[in-house]
């Protein structure tokens, strides 16, 4: 993949209700959209520049987002925690309602959704970006109070400055070891970038310490990359076990940080960081549009609900490979929808879809690795363009490695930008 593509990609790249009424709009359809993340924050702004005269509500808990890309990187030291939060002046400057509750309920027969705080708003469509939720329980002796002791920090918050303490309270010469879950998760090349930033932080302030990968798959994205990017950098320090070599953990002691594989092996951790078994949001379930995997079929031309018509899901929560879960395909998947739900209501036939996504992952200071790929819809279907992607070459230079890692600061400058506005 040249530096063109690469370009090319990045380039594509109010008051709260009090009375538990349904309200609806006066004038004009009125869209809810609930979750603030990079799907919903980007569907409320593009409906907004779609058909000002729509009425536009956000259904999101939290006052400041704090983004997954680039969590990592506080981890590793390399960024502060103000820098990764996100606030809605921006959206609500342009016209979008914004409501701080969490969406507790949704009432497809009567088009309504019930807020934490009592308040019901009635739709006329209805946008889901829940991201994911965990499978707790799955992994025997892995649930909430678990993770309090042995952090996901897979939801970017509170978890992930859990983590940080756990790394500067251990001391130099402990094991980090990081369990991999199996089946479809949040950011896919995620935990490998993770690795790669505690080991900067080991490399930098405990040198002598170690990171073992505790894998259920067999391979993973960008493989040969981060792996030739960890020798280069941080020697044996990172060791990586796949599920063939008995990388499979079935039980977690958060006790006791220690984490069972399938053939009995126990690792001893001095920091236990397990990403469980995922799916779709609570409220995409609680809306009827999961299936019996967990997550949400759609139809890829407008990303709606296949099991419940009016109702719009966005990123992590979708079925929508061979698109990865990752942040710059729920803005991708976003732009879609609200394109589709404004030709919708205006009785236009919307346009056709197409989608772009890469992810860029650092593995150390100024040495950044990408993927790539575009997509279009087909038969409800979303497919690959053949040649349109790609990866970064093997081995690249310093210079190279350079690039990229400023191109993954310019996405996320520019991504964050194009979706909150002001910070």
């Amino acid at each position: 993949m040249n530096t063109t593509r690469r370009e090319m990609l990045l380039a594509m790249g109010a008051g709260v209700l009090a009375l538990p009424h349904v309200a609806r709009a006066q004038t004009g359809a009125h869209v809810v959209v609930v979750g603030g993340g990079f799907g919903g924050a980007t569907a409320a702004r593009y409906l907004r520049g779609a058909d000002p005269g729509l009425r536009i509500t956000l259904i999101e808990p939290q006052q400041r987002f704090v983004t997954c890309p680039f969590s990592n990187l506080y981890l590793g030291g390399l960024r502060d925690w103000d820098s990764n939060t996100h606030g809605y002046d921006g959206l609500r400057a342009a016209g979008i309602e914004v409501i701080h509750a969490r969406a507790e309920d949704v009432d497809a027969a009567a088009r309504s959704v019930t807020l934490s705080d009592g308040t019901r708003l009635g739709w006329d469509r209805l946008g889901l970006s829940p991201g994911i939720d965990f499978r707790w329980g799955e992994l025997a002796g892995y649930d909430e109070a678990a993770a309090e002791l042995a952090p996901h920090a897979w939801k970017a918050g509170p978890q992930t400055q859990l983590l940080r303490a756990q790394l500067e309270a251990m001391e130099d010469g402990g094991t980090f070891v990081m369990v991999v879950p199996e089946g479809a998760f949040r950011c896919p090349p995620g935990p490998y970038e993770r690795a790669s930033m505690v080991a900067h932080y080991f490399k930098t302030h405990k040198p002598r310490s170690k990171i073992l990968i505790l894998d259920s798959q067999d391979k993973f994205s960008k493989q040969p990359l981060f792996q030739q990017g960890w020798q280069a950098h941080y020697g044996e320090m990172i060791e990586w076990v796949g599920q063939s070599d008995d990388g499979l953990v079935v039980e977690v002691d958060a006790s006791a940080r220690e984490a069972v594989t399938a053939f009995g092996t126990r690792h001893k951790a001095g920091v236990l960081n397990v990403i469980p078994p995922q799916k779709a949001g609570m409220i995409a379930e609680r809306a009827g549009v999961t299936d019996q995997t967990g997550w949400v079929p759609v139809v890829a031309e407008r990303f709606e609900s296949t099991l419940v018509p009016g109702i719009h899901v966005l990123g992590d929560a979708t079925i929508a490979a061979p698109m990865p879960k990752s942040g710059f395909c729920a803005n991708a998947q976003a732009k879609v929808a609200a394109a589709a739900i404004a030709a919708d209501l205006a009785g236009r036939e919307p346009p056709p879809a197409s989608f772009a996504n890469t992810c860029y992952s650092l593995i150390a200071p100024g040495w950044g690795i990408s993927v790539a790929g575009v997509y279009r819809a087909l038969d409800g279907k979303v497919v690959e363009v053949e040649g349109a992607g790609g990866v970064s070459p093997l081995d690249a230079g310093p210079e190279f490695r350079r690039a990229e890692a400023d191109y993954g600061a310019g996405w996320y400058a520019s991504i964050c930008a194009d979706i909150w506005g002001a910070a």
